[in-house]
C-alpha cells in the first residue's frame, strides 16, 4: 500500500516538473461547473463557455486585451476571433427554460439590452488596436462572437470582438459580414426546438463557420 502511494506521488511530481502540466492534468476541471461546454480549435477543447455579468441598467466602457496581443485566424478565408482574446461568454438571463420570454419572445429581445454606441465606440476602437485592425472601421463590425440573440452576454470584453469584413468586401460599403445570417438561422433553430440553447452556443464559439453544419442545419 505505501509502495504504491510512493508510486503515485513520484507520478504526480514528475508531472509538474514536466513542461506544459497544468493542474489539469492531475484532475482538475478548468471552468467546470459554469456556462455550456465548448470543443474545437483555438485553445476552447473542454473548457465551459464563461458566464457573464448579463444586462445592465447601465454599462460602462470595459477594458480590452493589450493592443496588439490578438491575432485573427482565417477559414476558407473567413475572419475568425482569436479564442485566447475572445472566447466567448454568456448571459446568465438566458436559459433554455425561458427562451420564450426571453431570446424568442415576439417584438424582440436585443433592442432592449443592447449597450449604447457611445460605449461600444469606445470598446470598439480599444479592440481594433487589440487585434491590430487597421481598415476602416464602417466596414469592421463590433461583433457579439455569440450573438444577443443566442444569449450572448451584452457587454463582456470576452464575448466581443472587431470582426473584419468578409473576403471581396467593397470598401467603404459598411458592415456586411457572412456570420450573421449564420446566427440568425441558429436562432431560428433554437426558438423553433430544433436545437437546444447550448449546443447553439457551443456550436458559434467553436467555429462560426461551420456551425450549421456542424448542428446538421446545412
Amino acid at each position: 500500500m505505501r509502495s504504491a502511494r510512493r508510486a503515485a506521488s513520484s507520478v504526480v511530481l514528475s508531472c509538474l516538473m514536466l513542461a506544459g502540466c497544468s493542474s489539469a492534468s492531475v484532475g482538475s476541471s478548468p471552468g467546470a461547473g459554469s456556462g455550456s461546454a465548448a470543443a474545437g480549435p483555438g485553445g476552447v477543447s473542454g473548457r465551459a463557455i464563461a458566464v457573464g455579468a448579463g444586462p445592465q441598467k447601465q454599462y460602462t466602457v470595459q477594458q480590452q486585451p493589450a493592443a496588439g496581443s490578438c491575432h485573427y485566424r482565417y477559414e476558407k478565408g473567413e475572419p475568425l476571433e482569436d479564442s485566447a482574446c475572445t472566447p466567448g461568454a454568456i448571459s446568465p438571463a438566458v436559459t433554455q427554460t425561458n427562451l420564450a420570454s426571453t431570446i424568442c419572445r415576439k417584438g424582440g429581445y436585443t433592442k432592449d439590452i443592447r449597450p449604447s454606441t457611445y460605449v461600444t465606440g469606445k470598446e470598439k476602437e480599444l479592440n481594433a488596436a487589440s487585434y491590430g485592425y487597421t481598415g476602416r472601421m464602417g466596414d469592421a463590425e463590433y461583433d457579439h462572437l455569440i450573438s444577443l440573440q443566442l444569449g450572448g452576454d451584452p457587454n463582456d470584453p470576452r464575448n466581443l470582438w472587431v470582426e473584419p469584413p468578409d473576403p471581396g468586401h467593397r470598401t467603404g460599403g459598411g458592415v456586411n459580414n457572412k456570420k450573421d445570417p449564420v446566427e440568425t438561422k441558429l436562432h431560428t433553430a433554437v426558438c423553433n426546438g430544433k436545437v437546444a440553447l447550448a449546443a447553439a452556443q457551443r456550436a458559434i464559439v467553436t467555429d462560426w463557420t461551420t456551425a450549421l453544419s456542424s448542428l446538421g442545419l446545412g
